[in-house]
């Protein structure tokens, strides 16, 4: 931890807490989770057959537990649900919330149905928000986290850091600007404690009836920065967009895999007959997208971020907006590599393995294009392209 880096007390506040039973039968809740934290897990899975399954550094590992019954399922729900999440599941057949476990930590929780009987996915929350440096994310994301203002939207596929990246950027923010920040989550998952600005966390369900309704209400709350938890509609596109234009800082995420399919998801949120508009609007208030792989470590266990990041430059914009041209993102983020920082998966890779950090293996794996990087490991280049100077020297991450 940085030296001098103010360290927040456990929160208790705006968090639903509770003991965890133990059912009888076996199935003791809080030594599984005290197993998930000992392990440095990120998700547990619980369903009806199954033994309670942890995912380690990526990878699916099954405890050394008996089968789960229906009944210790069951009996979890009625511990940790509230009235109105017992109803929402009843109506759904699924629900969403977050919960706090004294001593041990906090957790997002998913539970839904499968043939018939109660499943569980929880993904562990740390209490404590780590900086963009202890992530290992490039200094680059830590500049475009105190941009005034513009649309940045960090992407990748389930479990692939993008909480975790975005809270260290509400972190650095919350550091260094005075300024008003709302958020807008289904579930609240990082607490973030007011350091120099003045924060306002609401989850859906709880301190909001629904996403719309905050939706449309959050501009007249003051606000400098907004993080949206996910865009899943064109309402929460059309707002991110909108404050974004009017000169606030809009943080949001995608399920998309990099910055080409994050372009070509929104654009397709439109009809046709309003590519062209959509297009220029969009152009306006990007103002970056990063995109996160994690790939295991060869040094020691863990994992690292593979990080992709396009910044919004007036090459970048003349392409959003051009109708007859299609999307050229790959060559415009080689392009200004050395001017702006930005990067590509193969060059953020190539960093790593240059380090010695990721194996060769992994990287080739992980890569965007596998046969290129191939070439550039065993020196086979273009005499005139220096954007892979830095990344074949370690110098950048």
């Amino acid at each position: 931890m940085p030296e001098g880096r103010p360290r927040d007390h456990t929160p208790t506040d705006a968090l639903r807490t509770f003991q965890p039973p133990t059912v009888a039968g076996g199935f003791n809740f809080k030594a599984i989770l005290q197993e998930l934290i000992r392990q440095n897990g990120s998700d547990l899975h619980l369903k009806v057959g199954r033994p309670p399954t942890l995912r380690v550094q990526g990878e699916l590992k099954a405890m050394a537990h008996a089968p789960l019954r229906p009944e210790d399922l069951k009996a979890l729900a009625e511990q940790i649900m509230s009235a109105p999440q017992v109803k929402e599941f009843a109506d759904n057949k699924e629900a969403d919330f977050a919960i706090g476990v004294p001593g041990i930590g906090r957790f997002r929780v998913n539970v839904y149905q499968q043939r018939g009987t109660i499943a569980y996915a929880l993904r562990s929350i740390p209490y404590q928000v780590s900086t963009i440096e202890e992530l290992n994310l490039p200094p680059v994301v830590g500049d475009i986290a105190m941009r005034p203002r513009g649309l940045v939207l960090v992407t990748g596929i389930t479990g692939s850091g993008k909480s975790t990246a975005l809270a260290a950027m509400i972190q650095h923010i919350n550091e260094r600007r005075y300024a008003n920040i709302i958020t807008i989550e289904d579930p609240i998952e990082f607490l973030h404690r007011d350091i120099n600005c003045h924060i306002n966390q609401r989850e859906v369900g709880t301190d909001t009836r629904s996403f719309a309704q905050a939706l449309r209400r959050v501009l007249r709350q003051d606000p400098d920065v907004l993080l949206l938890g996910e865009i899943r509609d064109l309402d929460t596109l059309d707002t991110a967009l909108k404050a974004a234009d009017t000169g606030h800082l809009v943080f949001s995420t995608l399920h998309t895999t990099d910055a080409t399919q994050t372009l070509n998801r929104i654009l397709s949120f439109y009809p046709p007959h309003q590519q062209a508009e959509v297009r220029f609007a969009l152009s306006s208030a990007l103002a970056a997208i990063i995109s996160l792989r994690l790939v295991p470590r060869k040094d020691r266990p863990g994992r690292v971020p593979a990080c992709e990041v396009l910044i919004n430059t007036a090459a970048v914009r003349d392409n959003i907006r051009d109708m007859t041209q299609s999307l050229n993102i790959p060559d415009l983020i080689k392009e200004g590599t050395i001017q702006y920082g930005m990067q590509s998966f193969d060059q953020s890779l190539m960093a790593w393995y240059t380090k010695g950090v990721i194996s060769y293996e992994n990287a080739l794996f992980f890569s965007t294009t596998p046969s290129e990087f191939a070439l550039r490991v065993q020196g086979v280049a273009g005499s005139g392209d220096t954007s892979w100077d830095a990344f074949q020297t370690g110098a950048a991450r």
